[in-house]
């Protein structure tokens, strides 16, 4: 093999590994958003609407607070087993090409360094320990004049995704 051609590697595969160490880092990073959404339901039926998504989804009630017109609700995301084990196969794949470009370069040290791939289920430990976590939706109701109800919620991307999916609700910049 050209002797140019083994560092050009190596460096493209530093370049893998470190897009790979970065979406293994994002796999459980926290992504709450807060949208303003409006429902055309009167209040008392859309808090008891949402009262009950939120039972089903194991949410409970962590606080209300009458003043402002608000609820807390908390509930445990558990993390996904799947995700899991794909990082932990991404990790070894990711470590095992490096090792290759490795053992290229310092070819006396090729059996030292496949005990890195030992290392490889740390991504599945990181990801179960950062994803498992208490996550918290805030819902802040307030009545408009026109028989609609304006609804704050801070919540993760997915669970007001999914929220707008089970309960007919309107996003304020999508109104027409």
């Amino acid at each position: 093999m050209n002797t140019a051609t083994i560092p050009s590697l190596f460096v493209l595969t530093l370049v893998l590994a470190t897009g790979l160490f970065f979406f293994i880092r994002a796999s459980a990073k926290d992504r709450t958003e807060q949208i303003e959404l409006i429902s055309q339901q009167p209040e008392a039926t859309l808090m008891a609407q949402l009262q009950q998504y939120f039972d089903i989804r194991a949410y409970r009630v962590a606080s209300i607070d009458k003043e402002n017109n608000s609820v807390t609700f908390t509930g445990m995301v558990r993390p996904s087993i799947f995700l899991a084990m794909l990082l932990t196969i991404l990790a070894s794949a990711g470590i095992l090409s490096l090792v290759l470009a490795l053992s290229l370069l310092f070819p006396n040290l090729g059996k030292v360094f496949l005990l890195l791939v030992l290392a490889s289920p740390a991504a599945g430990i990181f990801y179960w320990k950062k994803a498992g976590r208490i996550e918290q939706v805030s819902l802040k109701l307030q009545p408009t004049s026109s028989q609609n109800v304006t609804i704050w919620i801070k919540a993760h991307r997915d669970e007001i995704l999914e929220l707008r999916q089970a309960i007919p609700l309107t996003e304020v910049g999508d109104r027409e």
